[in-house]
């Protein structure tokens, strides 16, 4: 119709646009599989010192559960390099990562529900199967030719042949994807991958959709009541220009050139990618956010709960005092302890023997090596040691600190030699002790003084409580069994509470024969001052004549105690500090004693006030315990620190501040802490301690289990948060300000300064949805944003402040751009190309200082509390938007297409002080919002 520039322009851009449009959505995708590849699964591998895959021979002597095994060292892979033949160790909380023949196990139970259906954890064994009882196929029919001789298994997915039989029956497999519920354990793996039970049945599984965050959804329904608002205004434009006898084609284009640039279809797409971006940043400073809407949700929190042990301490335990009935007071080690006595050796001996450490793999050469390695029950690998601990052993923190005593003393680990594990029964939250029955130990003071040595024996360590409870009398330094009345168990007590106002945690320990089941005779033991009722103990062999689990360790005596020391993390008082400044509540959460907690508490920096008939600072699981939902709402209101609790108590205190309408963040390692992370409005896993079942249900995993990392994530929630705000001041200014250029111009009769092509390039994604809307959302937080109080988890992101920004920039950029046009047309009565270049660059320059403006929504840029080179991403997207411009005016064939032509110095310095207006009203606007705080507050909090 006589308009190819225009259909060739508008071709072109429409082209661009796509193109454009393409690339973020591309880089939205990509950003989302980076958040993915964040949290690799890992399995923790026992490999001999040549490191090879064991043959066909050496897999079937594994198999035999009564095989000693050489395996001497223990490390950390990732699960997808596993293959067929390694051995794997796994504990209560991991994730099975490979079909594996179990070769040990202890009290393992695993969870097989989200393969099998079935919702009753599995106990396993080592046992091979009886294949006379599976001889049958899946159908019913006989299966042609015999059983292997090993004791593999029919998978659909390997092809495995020679035994056919339910998932739920092979009692001796751990399947790829099920989790380990207690216990612990250790076997072969057979299949990998696909080849996997569980692969299997996921290759045949199509891809689902991620759900939209709450912020997408909503940027879709701002999105949409935008385009509805915009297509009212460009009707209202054609509607008028026809009525001015305009011509119906020109109406039309402009109207589509409107319609296309106005509407902001790419909110979504940059939301996604501000969001993924700032996951990214998250991880690289310790905190791996796994879902989207949690970086929504961090900067909400308003109570934190967080376990002492790890996150709050060092999780680098220490023994600095020992205590036994001999010692007036806890000594200090080893000032206090140059000779050993009986009580002392036999306290090494229970914590060098209820044990589950082992040599780190980087001592794998020294000379204790081999008395190390021959403990392969243990299954706590190299992903429990902390990076700044120096011992040479891993493990369970306390494992580690009775190990590392062991070697102050001088002593050699003397696991390897005694007799191995009949029994055990693992530590747990809820039991607070672990045990062990060894056959045939010889070496015990205890054992060789009261004639019993070469007999079975029971060894536990835990709670000194639940020790005490467990014993009937205990030993002094020359190695008698004297009887443990309730005076000298209050002493113990006395001497442990003693400990604890140290901020020290306490172990108890105490050893002797496992409890018989009928035994009632009267005994008295040689040694021993008074004669007792006694149930009768030992037995040479543990075939089934002792009590099984916990009943076995009864009547036991009572070695003595040790205090733990758990230094507090670097920098966590500071953060904790920091936290309550921005109004967000640190509560403490940890299975130690009352006084223990308060005395750490203290020396984090929780405010822990005196506790009152109707105040309570501190509330311990037993309190907990007895109080009904309501009560605990209410009591939780002034409480800082529950103490003596276990993770079901978690739930429980969860539900209670959300009750009161708290967003609450809830940190967890253990299998029982799942349901508390899940209940949370943010749930924290360790990512050196938790286990698989706490980081599936977490929403945040610390990579360094530090307390400060949550600072440093709330930080970033919020600064997500006011960076989206601020890059959406940015579009809808510049939107809201072109469609009222040419509304404006309309409605007094005036050409439309601005050609579509022009219109495209100033809204479309080559200048704002593009690199400078999104240099606005990777904007570096300020630390100052943790001043501010937690918003609403239902406030709206265009609060009434944001859109008094909007309206007040577009109605800037408007008249100075309007004021241009007009000014240019009167001096020849006439648009010429010209006057539409400056009015195009006018609104281009302004388009920039604006977004210099939308930084901060308070930090002054002359004041220099934003640098100006702070965002390179920012520089660089300006930068191009300006060396654009210039081509666009000064290049022949973009002047031929965007209908421009060149500038002086001189026009470009008057649009430059021009356009800079709107910089110097926002400037104005932040100087007076500085002011006012600090009348009201009587110093600067600007943020």
């Amino acid at each position: 119709m006589g308009n190819l520039d225009d259909a060739v322009s508008i071709a072109i851009a429409v082209t661009i646009v796509v193109t454009v449009g393409f690339i973020q959505e591309y880089r939205s995708e990509k950003s989302l599989q980076a958040l993915n590849r964040l949290v690799p699964h890992y399995a923790h591998l026992l490999r001999e010192k040549s490191d090879r895959t064991p043959n066909t021979g050496e897999q079937e002597s594994l198999m035999d559960s009564s095989t000693p095994l050489s395996v001497e060292v223990s490390k950390t892979v990732p699960a997808s390099q596993l293959v067929p033949g390694d051995l794997v160790v796994f504990s209560a909380g991991d994730r099975i990562p490979a079909d594996i023949r179990i070769t040990r196990a202890s009290d393992l139970t695993i969870d097989e529900s989200n393969l099998t259906g079935e919702n009753e954890p599995v106990r396993k064994t080592e046992d091979a199967i009886n294949h006379s009882l599976i001889a049958s196929g899946l159908n019913g029919e006989p299966r042609s030719g015999n059983p292997p001789s090993s004791p593999h298994y029919y998978s659909l997915a390997t092809g495995t042949v020679g035994v056919d039989i339910r998932l739920n029956d092979k009692k001796n497999i751990a399947f790829m994807g099920t989790l380990v519920r207690s216990g612990h354990g250790q076997g072969l793996v057979v299949a990998t991958g696909v080849k996997t039970e569980f692969g299997a049945i996921s290759a045949s599984l199509g891809e689902i959709e991620s759900p939209r965050t709450p912020l997408q959804l909503s940027m879709d329904r701002l999105g949409q009541e935008l385009s509805w608002m915009s297509f009212g205004v460009i009707a209202v434009i054609v509607i008028v220009g026809l009525w001015q006898g305009r011509k119906l084609l020109d109406m039309f284009t402009i109207g589509v050139s409107l319609a296309v640039a106005a509407i902001p279809e790419g909110l979504p797409i940059i939301v996604t990618v501000t969001l993924a971006l700032g996951v990214l940043r998250m991880a690289k400073r310790g905190g791996i956010v796994r879902r989207l809407p949690s970086v929504e949700t961090l900067g909400c929190v308003n109570v934190i709960c967080s376990d002492k042990t790890g996150t709050l301490t060092m999780n680098h335990m220490t023994v600095t005092k020992l205590w036994h009935y001999d010692l007036p007071q806890p000594a200090d080690i080893p000032k206090e302890l140059s000779q050993q006595d009986a009580a002392t050796r036999t306290i090494l001996r229970v914590g060098n023997i209820a044990n589950n450490s082992r040599l780190s793999h980087t001592h794998e050469n020294s000379p204790a090596t081999a008395a190390s390695s021959a403990v392969l029950s243990s299954t706590l690998g190299d992903r429990h040691s902390h990076p700044d601990a120096r011992s040479r052993w891993v493990g369970q923190p306390t494992d580690v600190a009775m190990l590392d005593l062991l070697d102050a003393f001088g002593e050699e680990d003397v696991r390897q030699r005694i007799g191995g594990r009949t029994a055990e029964t693992p530590f747990s939250s809820e039991r607070k002790w672990m045990g062990v029955i060894i056959g045939a130990d010889t070496g015990s003071d205890y054992g060789n003084n009261t004639g019993r040595g070469g007999s079975e024996m029971a060894y536990i360590k835990g709670a000194l409580e639940q020790v005490l409870a467990r014993c009937d009398s205990y030993l002094t330094t020359e190695g008698r069994e004297v009887v443990l009345d309730d005076l000298r168990r209050q002493m113990a007590l006395q001497a442990a509470e003693r400990m604890a106002e140290e901020g020290l945690r306490v172990l108890g320990f105490a050893c002797g024969p496992p409890a018989r089941p009928n035994g009632k005779a009267l005994a008295v033991r040689s040694g021993t001052s008074t004669p007792r009722l006694s149930v009768e103990k030992s037995s040479p062999k543990y075939s089934g004549s002792l009590i099984g689990g916990e009943d076995a360790y009864h009547g036991l005596v009572f070695a003595g105690m040790v205090g733990m020391n758990d230094p507090p993390r670097k920098g966590v008082d500071r953060s904790i500090s920091r936290l309550m400044a921005g109004r967000v509540r640190v509560i403490m959460i940890t299975g130690d004693a009352e006084n223990t907690a308060v005395a750490i508490g203290k020396k984090l920096g929780i405010q822990i006030s005196p506790s009152t008939a109707t105040v309570k600072s501190v509330i311990t699981g037993d309190e907990l315990d007895r109080m009904t939902d309501s009560e605990l709402a209410q009591a939780i209101s002034t409480a800082s620190i529950f103490a003596r609790t276990s993770p079901e108590h978690k739930m429980k205190i969860v539900r209670a501040l959300q009750s009161r309408g708290d967003v609450v963040a809830m940190t967890g390692d253990g299998v029982n802490d799942a349901p508390a992370l899940k209940k949370a409005d943010i749930g924290i896993s360790m990512g050196l301690l938790g286990t698989d079942v706490a980081k599936e249900a977490a929403d945040m995993i610390l990579t360094d289990d530090d307390f400060s990392t949550i600072l440093n994530a709330i930080e970033e929630g919020k600064g997500i948060f006011y960076n989206i705000q601020n890059f959406l001041t940015f579009q809808l200014s510049t939107s809201v300000a072109a469609l009222s250029l040419v509304l404006l111009s309309t409605f007094f009769g005036l050409k439309t300064p601005l050609n579509p092509m022009q219109i495209l390039w100033i809204n479309k994604d080559i200048i704002m949805d593009g690199p400078p809307a999104q240099s606005l959302g990777v904007e570096p937080v300020d630390p100052a944003v943790m001043t501010r109080p937690p918003r609403s988890r239902n406030a709206r992101v265009l609060t009434r402040p944001v859109i008094q920004r909007i309206l007040t920039s577009a109605s800037i950029i408007m008249v100075g751009t309007m004021m241009i046009y007009v000014r240019e047309m009167s001096l020849d009565g006439k648009v010429t190309a010209r006057d539409t270049t400056m009015t195009f660059t006018c609104f281009v320059l302004f388009d920039m200082f604006n977004a210099l403006t939308c930084r901060s929504e308070s930090k002054s840029v002359l004041r220099g509390e934003v640098g100006v080179f702070s965002n390179k991403m920012f520089n660089f997207a300006v930068a191009g938007s300006l060396g654009g411009q210039l081509a666009v005016i000064y290049l022949p064939w973009l002047q031929t297409v965007f209908q421009t032509e060149a500038l002086g110095l001189l026009d470009l310095i008057g649009l430059i002080i021009v356009a800079s207006t709107v910089f110097w009203a926002d400037e104005a606007r932040k100087w007076i919002l500085a002011r006012r705080r600090r009348g009201l507050s009587g110093y600067s909090t600007t943020v």
